[in-house]
């Protein structure tokens, strides 16, 4: 049988967008799940969502939101409404589900694949890579054929052959021998890529295929949690346009 993993991120707390991903993950035959991070922040069910990837068994590394909130440090780094939703989340996460994101590494390997947040060359300083010039530093770190991550949340493909980095929009595609690849999922809970469905990827760690998902969700269920829950406004906002 096929090793398919359900690679998914950026979760942040959207209970509703996450059970239609781990819905269709389970038709289309995944039976293995990859996390890149983020599990809690932005959206209104971090309980929730910390308990359902905590029943996955998923090989996870710890995201930025991930770890201030678990962790009770200055957040003067943080853009000052996303702060406001990590002491928000603080207050609500039950203490096992805070003392599980203290547990998350930063980085993991499993069957030869990479698996990281952000970037390679400094996981826990929460780099953002946009573009092919951003990758190649990373590049240099991987040792592995494949790197999935997320954190910007725009699901893209950057491709090392040759020495040379090309960054490709998502698209299905087999890995080539000579290539290395750092791919971004996409988020399940909050995209910012003009798309607001909820974006993961199938990998098929046997034939060594990647397949992008786009899902419809319940975006009006979702926007009204975060109001119901005094979260800012804006938040509920920029699910309906996927910013």
């Amino acid at each position: 049988m096929d090793q398919l993993y359900a690679v998914i991120g950026d979760i942040h707390s959207n209970l509703d967008a996450l059970q239609v991903v781990l819905a269709d993950a389970q038709e289309q035959g995944a039976n293995a799940y990859i996390c890149v991070g983020d599990v809690v922040g932005y959206n209104a069910c971090p309980n929730e969502c910390c308990n359902i990837i905590r029943g996955l068994n998923a090989i996870i590394v710890c995201g930025n939101h991930d770890h201030y909130t678990a962790y009770d440090e200055n957040l003067e780094d943080f853009h000052p409404m996303a702060a406001k939703v990590v002491e928000w989340t603080r207050s609500q996460l039950a203490p096992e589900n805070l003392e599980w994101l203290r547990s998350l590494p930063y980085s993991a390997l499993v069957r030869g694949i990479t698996v990281v947040h952000a970037t390679l060359d400094g996981p826990e300083h929460w780099g953002y890579v946009f573009d092919a010039v951003e990758t190649e530093t990373s590049f240099t770190y991987q040792r592995t054929q494949l790197c999935v991550h997320g954190h910007t949340h725009v699901p893209a493909i950057f491709d090392w052959h040759g020495g040379i980095v090309t960054r490709f929009d998502p698209m299905d595609f087999q890995m080539q021998l000579g290539h290395k690849y750092f791919v971004n999922v996409g988020s399940v809970g909050q995209p910012r890529d003009g798309d607001p469905r909820a974006s993961y990827c199938l990998y098929n760690a046997t034939r060594h295929t990647m397949h992008f998902r786009r899902l419809e969700y319940d975006i009006a269920k979702a926007q009204q949690r975060i109001l119901d829950a005094g979260l800012p406004p804006h938040l509920a906002a920029r699910l309906a346009a996927g910013q």
